[in-house]
């Protein structure tokens, strides 16, 4: 199953950290961010753990809910947890999710369908393509992903942008441009035509190009 930018993220339930989930519900109506780790105990996976610890506040005042997940289970989950927060300095405050039967990372693309049924005896390299990140909006549609190697460890603030993003043209039909930043300028989508836009931007746009439109990001 190869899922890809409006598909329906695909629902499942599993263990967590936190208890039981049914993914869906679990999002309610709000955003979510699923990320995914091949393995417990390892170094780069240890630092972005602790790093959305720390971040959580900033998800949470974008209506959005962070969801980890590592191919290995709940109990090794809940001793990997002490290491985090002794080596990182935040204790992990949301749902790390087990899948020692490689369930979901298959669900989601992540480890192709003959990859064996357990975790057991596979290594952090048999799970590299375990390190994707979902960005999921309340229609449940799958709104952007990103694939990271094992020796990069992700940049959390770049997701906040990106989440920044998705949610602007959700909510307000405009795009960012390249390199844009909270506050910066915008660009109202192909999609509007000039008399709608018309409506939103009574006082005009900038058009360097007949297909680019440029206003100040809405409030």
């Amino acid at each position: 199953m190869t899922l890809r930018i409006n598909d329906t993220a695909p629902n499942f339930t599993a263990e967590t950290t936190e208890g039981s989930i049914e993914f869906h519900d679990w999002i309610g109506d709000g955003w979510a961010v699923l990320f995914s780790h091949p393995k417990d105990f390892t170094p780069v996976c240890t630092t972005e753990l602790g790093t959305v610890a720390g971040l959580k506040p900033e998800f949470e005042k974008r209506n959005c809910k962070v969801l980890g997940i590592s191919v290995d289970g709940v109990n090794d989950h809940m001793r990997w947890s002490k290491d985090i927060e002794v080596s990182q300095g935040h204790a992990l405050n949301y749902p790390l999710i087990g899948d020692p039967e490689l369930e979901v990372v298959k669900l989601y693309d992540m480890l192709p369908a003959d990859a064996g049924e357990t975790c057991e005896g596979r290594t952090p390299v048999d799970n590299a393509t375990a390190r994707s990140v979902f960005i999921i909006g309340p229609d449940k549609k799958i709104k952007a992903t990103l694939t990271y190697p094992m020796s990069t460890g992700r940049n959390f603030a770049e997701i906040l942008r990106l989440l920044d993003s998705c949610q602007l043209t959700a909510t307000r039909q405009v795009a960012t441009p390249a390199n844009w930043e909270q506050g910066d300028n915008v660009i109202i989508l192909p999609a509007v035509s000039d008399e709608e836009a018309k409506k939103r931007y009574p006082d005009g746009w900038e058009q360097p190009l007949p297909y680019i439109r440029v206003v100040p990001q809405p409030d």
